[in-house]
């Protein structure tokens, strides 16, 4: 029997049926030689720093850097204790049972980073030892899959991809943990200051920008404007910037209307303008942000309903390219297109039915794990508005990059006005090409500035050089510099693409894909942390810091842990060991000697966080067993000495081996040095026992009974 995982319940009945397995078991489908069954997301996690003996929050055991890293069972909070999830567990024994019985395992998760670590999770933590081979597609189409399942990849050439994933969840936790326990017990207060990999970076970027927006001064500057006429053609030239007002007056005293002016020179240059590329996730959720509001996380999850329902490509690409393969079928999508789509799409579809096809797009070097974001052949069906929108952004998109360039004249007239130099422009398009379907008014792009688009002219009359012309209107117009607009998340997901670098061209960012923050796939994730870590909040589509964000920021500022660059090279250094260019080890040495020295720096901050107090949970006193002046709060997830002002950092969870200790039971570990008796404890091995937690010398163990 060969066993089909796959990354949720929905996938591993669409497998099922396309091969032919139609038995309903629990938790499993099998039939015709296959069991598929399926995860929900991660069954399997790295354990926490109470699972190698770090019960405590305390600067002594930091940094907390493991000699190896261990996995168990997804942990879920009830009633504020961390218990394992009881559904993971049973599907965990579910898959166990299957192997144990299976010749060969078929990888069916997503096909990326994260999909690999969730499967290799539980084929190590299940001590696996069969064969597995990689179900590798980019849609959910019913062919696609046959094609899928007829052309299995060695799970071997994979080992890569998971060595990337594994690093990156680890770094993330040894980053993660250290810091924020560091920075927590440095500030003193009461309340969690979680910092991370990712996640710090990204706060600090918002936060420097809207600290930058609302520090700005504008400054005044001036143009000088004139209007002419030729050929009852009406349009207007300006000056360049002028940053004082009275040396824009004496220049501006020369000139009067009636006066004289001579075109100095022209210049027409015909420009090509190439069709956008494909859309990547990230750009996708950039220009849904712009249109429709939607958050980066919104998107995604359409993205990948979408993807479910078989109608688009995988959602979770960071490329906007497609390769020659898939390039031979284009032609078929775009007749299905305007076949089956709505009114928006199906008639803009119809101009590329027989057409040569623009292929900027195209190209097999710049296609990663995934190519760019595709509609299926699959016919769409009745769609929610959101649903619909972003199909039809998909689809329209592909109209526009296989569409041929707009063609334009742009002319630059340099004209003398009394010594005065003034300058007009003007645009003639040639041929629309690609923006016959762009949208007719230009989505807004957040950073730009545009302050400079005063010489602009729908049209300008034939013009010569020596030719004289009369100045019918003047003004000297007051200008003020904008700053730099307070990030969206359009916005911020292009600077995190880029690492913070300011770059307008598409195919320049693509390049720097890899070395941004995060991934396509993860950076809606980190975004949403920081709203549920209570650092920012929206103000219609502008992304604000909280005061608890800006305490935060103003803490790591400047520090390495909120370096975009460093960073961004981390990511670089992971698509580089999926490429069997750089090493585990040597990426992880890296990782580790970084936690020792971000781990130090923040313990060195002495500073209180003014934050809103957490009302500890209990009705009793618990004396602190290190100050022993102070006495122990109880909060939802830790104990913690109520002396932290006065230096005692003591801090002890309240979920130990998988038990959540009540007031009672830490009352009697910490002042008794143990607790009654208790089952369901996790011991070393992974086993429920009953048994006694002892504290000694500020750590605890199990006593069995």
């Amino acid at each position: 029997m060969k066993v089909v995982i796959a990354e949720k319940p929905s996938v591993a009945r669409d497998l099922a049926r396309v091969m032919g397995a139609k038995e309903v078991k629990d938790g499993y489908i099998t039939g015709n030689g296959y069991a598929f069954t399926y995860a929900f997301g991660h069954l399997v996690q790295l354990c926490t720093p109470q699972a190698y003996g770090y019960a405590t929050w305390a600067v002594s055991n930091l940094p907390i850097i493991p000699a190896e890293f261990r996995l168990e069972v997804k942990k879920i909070k009830r009633d504020g204790k961390q218990i394992d999830d009881a559904g993971a567990s049973k599907q965990l024994n579910t898959i166990r049972e299957l192997i144990a019985q299976a010749e060969e395992i078929i990888v069916a998760t997503d096909a990326g980073r994260e999909g690999e670590l969730i499967f290799r999770n539980i084929y190590y933590y299940l001590q696996a030892k069969v064969p597995f081979k990689r179900l590798w597609i980019s849609s959910q189409t019913d062919r696609a899959i046959k094609e899928g399942f007829a052309n299995l990849k060695d799970g071997t050439e994979y080992d890569s991809l998971y060595m990337s994933a594994k690093s990156r969840a680890e770094s993330d936790w040894l980053i993660g943990i250290n810091a924020t326990q560091a920075l927590t017990l440095a500030a003193g207060n009461r309340g969690l200051l979680s910092l991370g990999r990712v996640q710090t970076p990204t706060l600090a970027m918002i936060c420097s920008r809207y600290m930058e927006n609302k520090d700005f001064k504008p400054q005044a500057f001036y143009k000088i404007q004139a209007g002419f006429e030729k050929d009852n053609i009406r349009f207007k030239a300006t000056s360049t910037k002028i940053d004082k007002k009275e040396d824009a007056e004496i220049a501006i005293a020369k000139l009067a209307v009636g006066t004289e002016a001579k075109v100095i020179k022209v210049e027409a240059k015909e420009t090509k303008e190439q069709p956008p590329l494909l859309f990547d996730l990230t750009s996708l959720q950039q220009d849904a942000n712009k249109k429709y509001g939607y958050s980066a996380d919104q998107t995604l999850s359409i993205a990948q309903t979408l993807y479910e329902n078989k109608v688009i490509t995988y959602p979770r690409t960071g490329s906007r390219y497609i390769g020659e393969d898939v390039f031979e079928n284009i032609a078929e999508l775009f007749q299905h297109l305007a076949n089956t789509a709505d009114e928006e799409i199906a008639p803009i579809s119809r101009n590329l039915i027989g057409a040569k096809l623009n292929k900027r797009s195209v190209d097999d070097k710049k296609v990663t794990d995934h190519h760019a974001l595709l509609v299926t052949e699959e016919k769409p069906g009745p769609l929610r508005k959101e649903q619909q929108h972003i199909y039809n952004m998909i689809a329209k998109r592909m109209v526009e990059s296989f569409s041929d360039v707009c063609l334009k004249d742009i002319t630059t007239v340099t004209i003398d006005a009394k010594g005065v130099e003034l300058i007009a422009k003007g645009t003639v398009i040639k041929q629309y090409g690609w923006r016959l379907s762009a949208e007719q008014v230009e989505i807004p792009d957040d950073d730009k500035n545009t302050d400079d688009q005063d010489n602009e002219n729908v049209q300008l009359p034939k013009l010569s050089a020596e030719e004289l012309l009369e100045v019918l209107s003047l003004e000297l117009a007051e200008r003020f510099t904008k700053a730099k607009p307070i990030h969206t998340e359009a916005s911020l997901l292009k600077a995190m693409e880029t690492s913070g670098k300011e770059i307008e061209d598409d195919e320049m960012r693509q390049a720097m894909k890899d070395c941004g923050l995060g991934t396509p796939a993860t950076r809606a994730a980190t975004i949403e942390t920081l709203f549920q870590r209570d650092y920012i909040k929206r103000d219609k589509k502008k992304l604000i810091p909280t005061e608890k964000g800006i305490a935060v920021y103003q803490l790591i500022r400047g520090r390495s842990i909120a370096k975009v660059t460093l960073t961004g090279k981390w990511e670089q250094k992971l698509e580089e060991m999926r490429a069997n260019k750089v090493s585990y080890d040597v990426f992880m040495k890296h990782i580790k000697d970084y936690t020792v020295k971000i781990t130090k720096e923040l313990l060195q901050l002495r500073v209180a966080i003014q934050q809103e107090e957490v009302k500890p949970q209990q009705k009793g006193k618990i004396k602190c067993p290190k100050c022993t002046s102070g006495n122990i709060l109880l909060f939802d997830r830790i104990a913690q000495c109520d002396h932290y002002a006065r230096g005692c950092d003591f801090k002890i969870w309240r979920t130990l081996n998988g038990v959540f200790l009540e007031e009672k039971e830490m009352k009697s570990l910490l002042e008794k040095g143990r607790t009654s008796a208790l089952s369901g404890l996790k011991n070393k091995e992974g086993q429920l026992v009953s048994a006694v937690l002892v504290f000694k010398e500020f750590k605890v163990n199990m006593e069995m009974m």
